[in-house]
């Protein structure tokens, strides 16, 4: 049985009080007050990345000329849907907002290209110019093998860390560092695609290549379809660092980021190991490909399938807390851990009122599950230091939704038939019942203290199926 946290103004993150009437604030500078806009950021960020894209298509079209691209491009688009559908598969639990996952492809497809273009570029040419004797052939491999996984990871983390420190709240564990990475990776090895899949295009025209001599088919065969996975594989593996990261306590600062540079770095092994195969005589690319990348790919496979059945269980744990207060029907967090419940409850919610009804199920469902993760992480010591506002605004969106979410969720949990024991109300509710004369929380006010508030009222009665009190 944990110990309720202490009250949050007894802690050193607690919010600030506002300043008294008439309080002297001094003059903001105008760069200050544009940057704490919240569009203004966005904006700037988004505009950076324009650049940087236009400056690769630029570098690309220059080296593959205009029909190598557009072959380049229309070969290379040809993984990405099924890569982010694999990725979003895996994110279902608590999906990522749309914002964050098109900044992560954004970066890994603009920023970390223009970055890896030209280190790698450099690098070649320092090779060739500083190493008695080296080859054209030799610098690109000593580049492939040793340059380029150190610049084209270090890029790529550039991401994850940008939103591992800004959206700290999208990251609760392995499943979120490695979607985060595996999206930033797809469209890193989107530009790429198109970079290799063009000049392999130009080769052919140039020399008169077709059918299975083609280069182009080569280069087809070997990057999208034996190995799209590679450039997702590797910085997933920084990913996962982050997502650990994420989970220890606060007062773990040294192996908060330790973690990381060891993933870091183990992407980066990875990554020459991969590419220095490419040199190896025979069959020893294909000998490191079976032996070696495909298991690290299904460990991690397994890893995250783990996770995301973790994430579950902390939905489950967590939110009847919130149902012994009566702000959930005892239905609800056995619905809300079981994807198939869930959808079966958007489907019946559709069934009766269209898609609005659908999306108000949806929205439901994803403030029920940021709310069950705001207790996770406050219970295994790294709370969000807005934590009774955060958590005010999510049972405050929750109260708005439950005459159309909680009778699709109760009806929903009727009609799965589950393995597990029937869930009983108040079961596992970490600290039993609140205490008297709380008031209902007020979106953006702080509530009193770490326990579960009393909601506002009643809770209403499901207008279809079975009702919470008929479930056993």
């Amino acid at each position: 049985m944990h110990e309720p946290p202490p009250h949050p103004q007894q802690q050193p993150y607690a919010l600030p009080l506002p300043p008294a009437a008439g309080h002297y604030a001094p003059r903001r500078a105008l760069w200050d007050t544009l940057w704490d806009n919240k569009a203004v950021r966005i904006g700037a960020v988004f505009l950076l990345l324009a650049l940087c894209g236009l400056i690769i298509l630029a570098l690309v079209r220059e080296q593959t000329g205009t029909e190598g691209f557009l072959v380049g491009l229309g070969l290379a688009v040809l993984p990405v849907p099924l890569l982010i559908a694999a990725f979003r598969w895996m994110d279902r639990v608590e999906p990522k907002p749309w914002k964050s996952l098109i900044f992560a492809f954004a970066w890994g497809a603009c920023a970390a290209t223009l970055v890896a273009i030209l280190a790698n570029g450099y690098a070649t040419k320092w090779l060739l110019t500083t190493v008695a004797g080296a080859q054209r052939e030799d610098a690109a491999g000593w580049g492939a093998t040793f340059v380029a996984p150190v610049v084209e990871e270090s890029a790529k983390a550039a991401a994850i860390l940008l939103l591992y420190l800004f959206r700290r709240r999208d990251f609760n564990g392995i499943v979120d560092g490695v979607v985060v990475a595996g999206i930033t990776a797809t469209g890193f090895a989107f530009t790429e695609n198109i970079l290799y899949l063009g000049n392999a295009f130009a080769n052919d025209q140039s020399f008169g290549y077709e059918g299975l001599r083609s280069t182009t088919a080569a280069t087809f065969f070997v990057r999208v379809l034996m190995s799209p996975f590679a450039h997702p594989l590797f910085t997933s593996m920084t990913g996962l660092g982050f997502g650990l990261a994420a989970t220890l306590p606060q007062h773990r600062r040294l192996l908060r980021w330790l973690v990381p540079v060891g993933a870091l770095l183990t992407a980066m092994l990875l990554h020459g190991l991969w590419n220095g195969s490419a040199t190896l005589p025979g069959a020893g690319f294909l000998a490191v490909y079976a032996l070696f990348m495909v298991p690290v790919f299904a460990l991690l496979t397994w890893l995250t399938l783990w996770s995301r059945q973790n994430e579950l269980r902390t939905i489950q744990t967590h939110l009847p807390a919130y149902q012994s207060a009566g702000w959930l029907t005892p239905p609800e967090p056995h619905a809300l851990s079981s994807m198939r419940a869930r959808g079966i409850a958007r489907d019946l919610a559709r069934r009766h009122g269209g898609p609005t009804a659908a999306r108000i199920v949806a929205e439901y469902i994803s403030y029920a599950t940021s709310l069950a993760f705001l207790r996770h992480r406050a219970l295994r010591g790294t709370p969000d230091p807005a934590f009774g506002a955060r958590e005010a605004e999510l049972l405050h969106h929750l109260w708005q939704r439950r005459e159309v979410a909680q009778p699709a969720l109760a009806s929903a949990v009727a009609g799965v038939a589950s393995a597990r024991p029937p869930f009983a109300a108040g079961a596992g509710a970490p600290y039993g019942t609140p205490p008297q004369g709380w008031s209902p929380p007020v979106p953006g006010v702080p509530t009193q203290g770490w326990g579960t508030p009393t909601p506002p009222g009643p809770t209403p009665s499901p207008a279809w199926g079975q009702t919470p009190g008929q479930h056993r």
